[in-house]
């Protein structure tokens, strides 16, 4: 069941994604731009995928929208770029061979922000079974080169059990080679279900799951066994969102 969510999770347009931010009054029959008169107006993403970033100079990454994503266009920055909303927070798209700009109502805006939010809240759910399923196997068993935790499981044993059993995804068995799947975030933008790797310096010898309110669930130690700790209880080398949304 939980692998045919995800499944149909990755054939839907996302049109946005968990980000928490001040909402804003702003409406797109108020915005203009370079290339743009007075209007509404929306996005479509035509190529793959494209990077939505949190900054106009596109330094850092906000989400990546996916082939047929919509949004509603907040401001024409000119250069080819579009300031968009995505749920409660904005971000910014290069426009130029990735998405086409077309004129639209109030009517179409309305519901693009009723099906990006139910969409959002789909990714919530989905994301919370798999922390959900993760938790069922605190107290079980350390093993080194174990890969079942109801037998014994080392840390990316564990992560790599859970990937598979309650998201359909396979990952690699080393915490550094799962360190090298997905895409980095930082940690103001983890969430339930991303993979916090440590190590010394740049070398990484662990890997936890993030479950929300500042824990993760782990595969620990021999004496410890599969538990919950803090999510710095070490210095986090690397953080990464393997789910793709």
């Amino acid at each position: 069941m939980i692998n045919n969510a995800w499944k149909t999770l990755g054939l839907m347009a996302f049109c946005g994604a968990m980000v928490m931010a001040v909402p804003s009054d702003v409406r797109a029959d108020e915005i203009s731009g370079p290339g743009l008169s007075y209007g509404n107006y929306m996005v479509t993403v035509d190529a793959d995928n494209v990077t939505i970033s949190k900054d106009e100079a596109g330094k850092e990454a906000l989400m990546t929208a996916s082939k047929g994503s919509s949004f509603e266009v907040v401001q024409d920055m000119g250069d080819g770029y579009m300031k968009v909303k995505i749920n409660d927070t904005y971000g910014y798209m290069p426009v130029e061979g990735n998405a086409t700009v077309s004129s639209t109502d109030e009517e179409t805006l309305a519901a693009l922000e009723v099906k990006a939010q139910t969409q959002a809240e789909a990714v919530v759910n989905f994301r919370q079974s798999i922390v959900n399923y993760a938790l069922q196997f605190v107290g079980g068993r350390y093993a080194y080169g174990g890969s079942d935790p109801r037998t014994g499981v080392d840390c990316s044993g564990f992560t790599r059990y859970v990937m598979q059993h309650a998201a359909g995804l396979t990952l690699n068995r080393s915490s550094g080679g799962q360190a090298s799947q997905g895409r980095a975030v930082g940690a103001d933008q983890m969430r339930p279900g991303d993979l916090i790797f440590y190590g010394s310096g740049s070398s990484i010898n662990h890997v936890a799951m993030y479950i929300g309110n500042g824990q993760v669930v782990h595969s620990s130690t021999y004496r410890t066994g599969i538990k919950t700790s803090p999510w710095n209880y070490r210095a986090p080398v690397k953080i990464v969102n393997v789910l793709g949304d």
